[in-house]
């Protein structure tokens, strides 16, 4: 279809397809502009984050995966024939119940782990709210000396220790056991900063309220920093489970085993030494674990952004 002009009548120009337009405004080439240009490199740029996410979790999973699957296999399978069990049996746990006291390492871990949690969430708690909001002289200096206590290694501090727990009679104990690890600077941190981001009008709405410097701490700080705890809760827990150096330096009698050195005894057993049992029994300790970690996992995943929001 054609378009019909009047003599006479003058058309209005055309903008151009490039250049500047009638009002001298730049223009764009629509034949150059590509739409999905874009969305492409976005999608090759999330797929290679996604493919990057799976083999760090391959990486991180494949061990406890293969671990698994052997604590299954029966006495007749190779333990390197194959990943999955022909014939998937749980008398792995029951001979690792038998060849060792599991049940008392077991018992004996968890005291030190109760231990540990308690007295981290407790004085983590005190210290944290003392370095951050109680108003005393020296307190920045405090907290930097405690910092830079985290630069020290263990090894350069276990004899040390080692005498400290021994002139104290606590050798052979699952007290001195635990004493080392009664509380973490790392813990007095998480609550420090916990704490600090706590709003000042919530203070000062309590101290209106008539609230003393205990009342604030336990009715109002504490409260608002319980993903904080939970972090606290889980990494002592966590540390005082898998410590097996300072028990191996503290723990002579075999009564008094944590359940690491157990695991080590049965590893080094030349009537046990099985592959089998040795995963049946690092699964046996890693269960527990699991099972706090998932119940606390939306306490910590909150206490670990609270500790981020101020330091």
């Amino acid at each position: 279809m054609t378009e019909l002009s009047s003599p006479g009548v003058r058309q209005a120009p055309r903008a151009p397809a490039t250049g500047r337009s009638r009002d001298g405004h730049p223009t764009r080439d629509r034949r150059h502009f590509r739409p999905h240009g874009r969305s492409r490199k976005a999608t090759l740029g999330l797929t290679g984050r996604y493919l990057t996410l799976c083999l760090m979790l391959v990486v991180m999973l494949g061990p406890i995966v293969w671990q698994f699957l052997t604590s299954l296999k029966g006495r007749g399978e190779n333990v390197y024939g194959g990943v999955l069990p022909s014939q998937p049996t749980l008398d792995n746990y029951v001979r690792v119940a038998e060849s060792f006291p599991l049940v008392q390492y077991v018992g004996n871990t968890l005291i030190v782990a109760a231990l540990a949690v308690t007295s981290n969430c407790v004085f983590a708690a005190m210290g944290g709210y003392a370095l951050s909001r109680a108003g005393w002289r020296g307190r920045r200096t405090v907290f930097t000396v405690l910092v830079a206590t985290l630069m020290f290694p263990f090894e350069s501090v276990m004899i040390s220790m080692f005498l400290t727990v021994r002139s104290m009679g606590l050798v052979d104990t699952l007290i001195g056991v635990w004493l080392p690890g009664a509380v973490s600077v790392l813990n007095l941190m998480i609550m420090r900063a916990a704490f600090l981001a706590v709003p000042k009008e919530v203070e000062e709405a309590a101290v209106l309220d008539g609230a003393n410097e205990w009342q604030r701490f336990t009715q109002v700080f504490v409260p608002a920093a319980k993903g904080a705890l939970a972090v606290v809760c889980l990494t002592s827990f966590m540390g005082a489970w898998d410590d097996f150096l300072w028990p191996l330096i503290v723990l002579t009698n075999s009564d008094h085993y944590t359940l690491q050195l157990g695991l080590k005894s049965l590893a080094g057993a030349t009537t046990v030494n099985d592959q089998r049992l040795i995963a049946a029994g690092a699964m046996a300790a890693l269960i527990p674990m699991m099972a706090l970690f998932f119940a606390l996992q939306r306490y910590f995943f909150r206490g670990v952004g609270e500790g981020a929001l101020k330091t």
